[in-house]
């Protein structure tokens, strides 16, 4: 019989394990009972591994004018890539990745518009995965998309994206801005209407909300999604006639093309509702390309500047309305004192002892200064407030500045009667002249005419709205009448219009210099020109303003009326038609990667003055680019696939065109005078690369 062994358990050991067991039970059940352990909640942990959400983009809303004509959209862009490593490639009937370098190469070569061998050194880069091919590879359209996937090379993709894209390259391009990706990948707007109108635009991204296996984005089978669809951003549709602007648009090259100045602002607007209806400025910028951009300033909203005589409507105005005015009174023009300092008219002399009618047709500062003295600082301050100058017009265009009213004391005073001293707005002179078509009431501009929705549904629109009625109607219609003696037989005779009556004042400012006091070179005025027409029934009122602009007076009435004209006739305001036939306004195609020769064929039809840089095959470059507008005999630039440059004779090219040819090809190119080539330094057909400078001699007409 064996002996039967016995074991002592030390109690304490005992003691040890029930506790430990108790921990865990308790540990068990705060974990299933508890939504956090340790600060985690563990819901969301295991949600968080098993749950995708996926975004779903909403897409930017476009820009069109008032005619529903797109200026502005959001296309897909796609970049061209190459796949090298055969590494792609499992079925060697289906290859993944680039096979036959030179016959890719020789393939993409027309399509890309470089060298064949170009694209090589892209493709025999050893060690590689994938390649691009640098900028000819990049922002490709989807048409030159579809051709290149048309050769079916192996191993060739594209990588797509969206970028903002405008119709008409700088056509408008201060008004519209740009918008461009930011640093999260989205497009965001940063001038103009695209940052203005930045949040309408964009929309709402939605998203897609789903349970996925552990490895890899699938959606498990048979469970339920959560989706919530993007908001698409709103269309803007502003009041902005793209013939008018092409007509504007025009006038300010035209000019800009005979004389040089620091910048130019010229618009348009319904005499009635305050709509702006076209805005052309110098210098503009290619929103397509924000490396042409100099400046965020805006010259309609942004410039501050002391207007002229411009403004001696208003202290005019002023005067009559507070009844310091007799048209019949006479005064001694020529200078007066003003608290020792002497105020002069333009004619030193003046022109005699003549009534206050005859001294606004002749922008007499001597007339401003006495009616301003009569007024006080005060009252004039306090109508000008009223018409909208020191504050902002607040229209819908981004980085407005509100100018400023900061005259006190009695030579202040003057000098703001007629427009010196004080500072404005080209959009503030607007507003302001919407008195003289508005019986006394002050009409805010404004530049939208209507915003739809994703869903066509319209949520604002644009209409007049009245500021103030600062001037009774018989104020506003003896300012009319002054503003025909202006042009009748006033400061404003050259701007007469045989097609449609134009009633006007002309300005002439000195530009202060920030040193204190005023510039005084040849050059240094801005010159304006604010005009109504026609003059029996308002339906524009035009502000024209530019800064040192080396031509005569003449040369800008010139470039003024002409547009005052064709647009009259463009609206049918009068009976006589201009010389402008709108049938012939051309839209420029797209000839990037076409066959010269057809490029050629497809131009004459338009009648277009086609300039073709070097001898390839394949036009590479053009300018302007694709929908940009242009009149019968207007240059079309198209650069080919060569580097062999001939010098083309430039005789009687404006200096702009000229200028566009040498940016074209990095040509080294310095002028001689203004307006057209009258000679050149290089002789017609000789050979020219981008080490070579020339020297155009330029003319103020075609010789």
């Amino acid at each position: 019989m064996r002996k039967r062994i016995t074991v002592k358990t030390s109690k304490i050991i005992v003691f040890v394990v029930v506790l430990l067991f108790c921990a865990c039970i308790a540990k068990l059940s705060y974990i299933v009972l508890s939504n956090k352990v340790d600060g985690v909640n563990l819901k969301e942990k295991a949600l968080s591994i098993t749950t995708v959400k996926q975004v779903l983009p909403s897409h930017r809303g476009s820009i069109l004018d008032v005619n529903n004509e797109i200026l502005a959209q959001t296309v897909n862009s796609y970049t061209l890539i190459a796949y090298l490593s055969s590494s792609r490639t499992t079925d060697i009937n289906n290859p993944k990745h680039v096979v036959d370098k030179e016959l890719t190469a020789q393939k993409l070569a027309p399509i890309l518009g470089i060298e064949e061998q170009t694209i090589l050194k892209y493709l025999n880069q050893e060690g590689k995965y994938q390649v691009q091919f640098g900028s000819a590879g990049n922002n490709l359209t989807e048409n030159t998309k579809r051709k290149i996937e048309a050769l079916d090379l192996p191993g060739i993709d594209f990588l797509v994206s969206q970028q903002r894209y405008y119709e008409k390259g700088s056509f408008l391009s201060y008004t519209l801005g740009y918008a461009k990706e930011n640093e999260d990948g989205v497009i965001e707007g940063k001038l103009g209407i695209e940052k203005y109108f930045n949040d309408t635009l964009s929309g709402i991204d939605g998203y897609r909300e789903f349970q996925k296996y552990t490895k890899g984005n699938y959606q498990i089978p048979n469970t339920l999604e959560h989706i919530v669809p993007a908001l698409d951003g709103a269309d803007i549709y502003l009041t902005i006639d793209s013939n008018i602007q092409l007509i504007v648009e025009k006038a300010v090259k035209s000019l800009s093309d005979e004389a040089s100045m620091s910048w130019m602002i010229f618009t348009v607007m319904d005499a009635s509702t305050g709509a702006i209806v076209a805005s052309a400025t110098n210098p503009n910028f290619n929103p397509n390309d924000t490396n042409t951009l100099s400046s965020y300033m805006n010259p309609l909203v942004s410039y501050q500047y002391e207007p002229g005589s411009v403004m001696k409507i208003f202290s005019f105005a002023s005067a009559i309305e507070a009844g310091k005015y007799n048209s019949s009174e006479t005064y001694k023009s020529g200078s007066i004192e003003v608290a020792g300092t002497t105020i002069r008219d333009a004619t030193r002399e003046g022109w005699g002892t003549i009534t206050f009618d005859e001294g606004f047709a002749n922008s007499s500062n001597v007339a401003a200064t006495i009616l301003s003295q009569r007024l006080g600082t005060d009252t004039l301050k306090n109508y000008y407030y009223d018409l909208g100058f020191g504050q902002k017009t607040e229209i819908e265009l981004s980085n407005e500045a509100t100018g400023n009213l900061n005259f006190k004391y009695p030579v202040e005073l003057a000098n703001a009667s007629f427009g010196q001293g004080l500072s404005v707005t080209p959009i503030q002179i607007l507003q302001a002249m919407s008195f003289l078509t508005n019986d006394g009431t002050v009409v805010k501009p404004y530049i939208v005419d209507k915003i739809v929705d994703s869903s066509n549904e319209v949520i604002y629109e644009g209409k007049r709205q009245e500021v103030k009625k600062v001037f009774s109607s018989t104020t506003s219609q003896k300012m009319r009448e002054l503003m025909h003696d202006v042009i009748e037989f006033g400061t404003g005779k050259t701007y007469q219009s045989e097609n449609v009556p134009i009633i006007a004042k002309t300005g002439t400012a000195q530009i202060a210099s920030p040193k204190g006091g005023y510039l005084a070179g040849e050059y240094d005025y801005i010159k304006s020109f604010a005009g109504i027409f026609p003059e029996d029934n308002p339906k524009y009122i035009v502000y024209v303003a530019n800064e040192k602009m080396v031509a005569s007076t003449k040369t800008m009435a010139k470039a003024v009326t002409t547009a005052i004209e064709e647009i009259a006739s463009y609206a049918k305001l009068t009976s006589k038609k201009s010389d402008v036939d709108y049938s012939k306004i051309i839209e420029v195609d797209n000839y990037l990667s076409k066959n010269v020769n057809d490029a050629l064929a497809s131009i004459n039809n338009l009648k277009l003055n086609p300039v073709i840089i070097g001898d390839g095959n394949y036009i590479i470059n053009q300018y302007p680019l694709k929908k940009a507008t242009l009149m019968a005999n207007d240059k079309l630039f198209l650069v080919t696939n060569s580097l062999n440059y001939q010098m083309p004779d430039m005789t009687n090219w404006s200096s702009s065109e000229a200028k566009t040819f040498c940016n074209l090809i990095n040509l080294k190119c310095s002028f001689n005078g203004y307006g057209y080539v009258a000679s050149q330094s290089i002789e017609k057909d000789s050979l020219i690369d981008s080490n070579t400078e020339i020297v155009l001699s330029l003319v103020d007409k075609i010789t």
